[in-house]
């Protein structure tokens, strides 16, 4: 085999990965899967719901309801897949999830937050982890820009680990809509 056979033998499929409780499923994560998509070229966003957020209260619909929502919701968005991992890798930790897919070793993982989440990121669990076994890709959030920029886990990340993005931002969260 020559080096450019190597080379394509060795390219890696771009991942994104937007995990969450999507207690319901929104708007706006649509919007960052689809921007995250183009942006960076991903060839699938999985978006891996949690049975239960370990930041959170109790979810409001069970997670068959939740991941039932979110398949009729991205109906139409080819490259979104939902999936459940935590009983095939026995965590409901992101660092876990993260470990799991790069021993794939075929996948450029890219790890999606909003920039609300920056804010504490560092209290998660082996974060450092998650941000050496993928890019980080941090999504402007309303009222949270100046606070994620402060963060500790951005002020000390570098390019190569840490992206934020600034784009038309949808104003809505599961939370608010819970409330209606």
């Amino acid at each position: 085999m020559g080096k450019l056979e190597n080379k394509l033998k060795l390219k890696k499929i771009k991942i994104g990965i937007l995990g969450g409780s999507f207690d319901p499923a929104h708007q706006g994560h649509l919007a960052i899967s689809k921007e995250a998509h183009k942006k960076f070229d991903l060839k699938l966003i999985i978006w891996a719901i949690t049975n239960q957020n370990p930041f959170k209260k109790k979810t409001s619909k069970n997670l068959k309801e939740r991941i039932n929502f979110c398949k009729k919701f991205i109906k139409n968005s080819k490259f979104i897949k939902i999936k459940y991992f935590e009983d095939l890798i026995n965590s409901n930790k992101t660092t876990d999830l993260i470990d799991y897919l790069h021993r794939k070793q075929k996948y450029e993982l890219f790890f999606l937050i909003g920039a609300d989440n920056l804010v504490k990121f560092h209290k998660w669990h082996k974060w450092k982890n998650i941000l050496k076994k993928s890019k980080l890709v941090v999504f402007d959030r309303h009222g949270f820009k100046k606070s994620s920029l402060n963060s500790k886990t951005y002020k000390n990340s570098t390019n190569k680990t840490v992206t934020f993005v600034e784009f038309n931002k949808v104003n809505i969260s599961s939370s608010q809509l819970r409330k209606i």
